[in-house]
């Protein structure tokens, strides 16, 4: 994942909502506790310690997506007992960008998944900004 950054190192602040989304899908959300991990042997849920008590602490939000839990699926488009894979990409992806829309940071977004090959799907995700031009991004996952 690539931040946009100022020639000093630091964010660019002039990309705010393009930044923040790349954050939200970027960064591994925390898997409830009856998900199947990727990693059989592994407990590990993820998540980012700073969503603990986010909401009360600072009016925020879980940040993240869990977009993580599909390392070693395969990519298919019929529904299998968790449901298709590009299925799962959306709806992580939506409820990754729903913040965004209950704090009034957009007025909405869309989420376009697309297999792009045999190891990689592509999102792609508009932001809508009210009277203020749309934002969209291009995220790729890609799959070992």
């Amino acid at each position: 994942m690539d931040w946009l950054l100022k020639a000093d190192g630091t964010l660019d602040e002039s990309e705010e909502l393009a930044t923040a989304v790349s954050v939200a899908l970027g960064t591994d959300a925390l898997a409830d506790e009856d998900e199947i991990l990727p990693d059989p042997d592994s407990t590990d849920r993820r998540g980012w310690w700073g969503d603990y008590q986010a909401r009360e602490i600072w009016n925020g939000w879980p940040i993240g997506c869990k977009c993580w839990l599909l390392r070693r699926a395969k990519i298919t488009s019929t529904p299998s007992s968790e449901g298709s894979t590009l299925q799962r990409a959306q709806t992580y992806c939506e409820v990754a960008l729903q913040p965004f829309i209950d704090q009034r940071v957009c007025t909405g977004f869309q989420v376009m998944v697309r297999r792009v090959g045999l190891d990689r799907i592509d999102v792609h995700v508009i932001m809508y900004r009210g009277p203020k031009g749309d934002i969209a991004l291009r995220f790729q996952m890609l799959w070992e």
